[in-house]
C-alpha cells in the first residue's frame, strides 16, 4: 500500500522551493508558513431518522495580512488537519498572486456528503459554524463548495450563487437576505454590482 502524502508538508516543500528562488531568509519563511489560528471541533447532529452522529470539523486561518481570510468548507471522508492547513496556505498564496484583498483560510468536515441528506448537510454546516464561532466570530467569507451539490432547502439562494459568499446562522436575518458578507464587502472589487 502506498504511503499517504502529507498535504501540508508537500505545500511547505513547494513554498520552500519558491522561497529559495527569491532567497527568502529562514525567519520570514517560518512566519509565512505558520498559520494564524487553528481549531478542531466535534459536531454532533441528529440525522433525519433521529440518530445522533458526531463529525469532526477543522478550521484554519492562515493569514489576514492582505485582508479578511477567505476560504471554503471541504466535505470529505478523509479530510484532516494537514489537508485543511495546506488548503488554507494555498488560498493565501492564490489570493496574493492574483492581487485580491483577501487572506487565506479553509475549513473541513470529515464526512461523506453523498451519504447525508440536504437537511443533514445544512444542519451539519450550521452546527460547525456555531462551534467555531466562539473562536472566529460570526463572519466567514466562503463560497459554495464545487464538489458538493448545494441543498435547495437552505435559506435563500445564497448557497447557489458564487457572489453571495457568507454563511449566516439559521436564525440570522442575513440568512434570509441575498447578500451577507464581511462588513467591508462594499469596498471589495465588484461590490457595486451586488
Amino acid at each position: 500500500m502506498a504511503e499517504k502524502i502529507n498535504n501540508y508538508e508537500n505545500t511547505n516543500r513547494l513554498f520552500d522551493k519558491a522561497a529559495d528562488l527569491v532567497e527568502l531568509d529562514e525567519d520570514t519563511r517560518l512566519l509565512l508558513k505558520t498559520p494564524f489560528r487553528e481549531i478542531q471541533v466535534e459536531v454532533p447532529i441528529r440525522t433525519d431518522v433521529e440518530e445522533l452522529d458526531v463529525f469532526v470539523g477543522y478550521r484554519v486561518q492562515h493569514s489576514a495580512a492582505r485582508g479578511p481570510m477567505k476560504g471554503g468548507l471541504r466535505y470529505h471522508p478523509e479530510v484532516d488537519f494537514d489537508e485543511v492547513r495546506s488548503l488554507a496556505s494555498l488560498m493565501t498564496w492564490k489570493t496574493a498572486l492574483v492581487n485580491v484583498p483577501f487572506g487565506g483560510a479553509k475549513g473541513g468536515i470529515t464526512c461523506d456528503p453523498r451519504q447525508l441528506s440536504e437537511n443533514e448537510l445544512a444542519r451539519l454546516t450550521r452546527k460547525f459554524i456555531a462551534r467555531i464561532g466562539f473562536a472566529f466570530g460570526c463572519t466567514w467569507i466562503s463560497r459554495p463548495p464545487t464538489s458538493t451539490p448545494m441543498p435547495r432547502s437552505w435559506p435563500g439562494s445564497w448557497t447557489n450563487t458564487p457572489s453571495r459568499t457568507a454563511i449566516p446562522p439559521a436564525s440570522s436575518p442575513a440568512s434570509r437576505s441575498s447578500w451577507a458578507a464581511h462588513p467591508g464587502a462594499k469596498r471589495l472589487p465588484g461590490a457595486e454590482s451586488r
